[in-house]
């Protein structure tokens, strides 16, 4: 993980043994060949545990080879069950990992199977039925390997009071709409209360559409005609948004070191020549 990651950018290896700093390299760097073989071991364990959960869904599939998903999936468990032992182990603080994201999606991919354990009657059939859909978390454990996670992350944080503000001023049009059309409507034509009707303005400011609930009158119509036309307005907002915040964030990841050839200043975070004539950049402490 990046030590810009705002996941793990407070972990630090615990005091005391050398095993315990190796370990923590390890498991939280790709610096050295030992890391990034780990991180390739377990990115592939994650895949595989990720396609047993979903074939095992599969009612064909689960009669042929129901044991076989059952001890791969009691194989995996076990695997990510150390890897959280040993995360836990090699950091300073247990207490904040575990409290973090990554902490929490890594318990989430073992718990639904060790609960399955102590939830194994008939009367909580359903219950372990959706446990067993939650392994389908381990795939956020993923994200700790891709470094342009990182990016998208600080992007969301720099753009939320804009996201905010445009999902509290959609929120408002969605309650004076529905309550219009509760109104309008009436409980006669399928909009019996303002949640309901309110869910048909989403649906319908969305240009999503089921049509379970439809006006009647023309008041009705002309208004839904008006919401849908919002709706295709403002649908490109929050997109608009965000990727202007994201643009930025790549302007500022970019190297401002001028070329002292041709004067070119916007290279790469990681450019070491010039991209128009090849010249090697100097560098930042230069």
């Amino acid at each position: 993980m990046s030590e810009h990651s705002p996941f793990d950018s407070t972990l630090r290896p615990a005091s005391g043994a050398a095993w315990r700093v190796r370990w923590f390299h390890i498991i939280f760097g790709h610096e050295d060949a030992a890391g990034r073989l780990f991180d390739v071991i377990l990115i592939v364990a994650i895949l595989a545990s990720i396609a047993v959960a979903v074939f095992d869904t599969v009612a064909q599939a689960h009669i042929l080879y129901g044991s076989i998903f059952y001890a791969l999936e009691w194989f995996f468990t076990l695997a990510f069950t150390v890897e959280y032992v040993m995360r836990i182990t090699v950091v300073d603080r247990p207490w904040r990992y575990m409290r973090s994201f990554f902490g929490i999606v890594d318990i989430l991919a073992v718990l639904p199977t060790w609960i399955s354990l102590v939830a194994a009657g008939s009367q909580y059939l359903l219950v372990v039925r959706a446990l067993r859909i939650l392994r389908i978390f381990r795939i956020l454990k993923l994200t700790r390997y891709v470094g342009e996670a990182d990016l998208l992350w600080f992007t969301l944080v720099r753009a939320r009071r804009k996201v905010l503000i445009f999902f509290s001023t959609i929120l408002t049009l969605v309650l004076i709409f529905g309550a219009l059309m509760y109104l309008i409507e009436g409980p006669e034509d399928g909009f019996t209360s303002i949640p309901t009707s309110m869910y048909w303005a989403i649906v319908t400011m969305t240009t999503v559409g089921f049509g379970d609930i439809t006006p009647k009158t023309t008041l009705g119509k002309l208004l839904t005609s008006l919401i849908i036309l919002i709706g295709y307005s403002i649908i490109a907002v929050p997109t608009g948004i965000f990727t202007a915040e994201l643009a930025a964030g790549m302007r500022a990841k970019r190297k401002r070191v001028s070329c002292t050839h041709c004067g070119q200043a916007d290279h790469e975070g990681d450019a070491r020549h010039c991209r128009i004539c090849g010249t090697a950049l100097p560098s930042k402490n230069d």
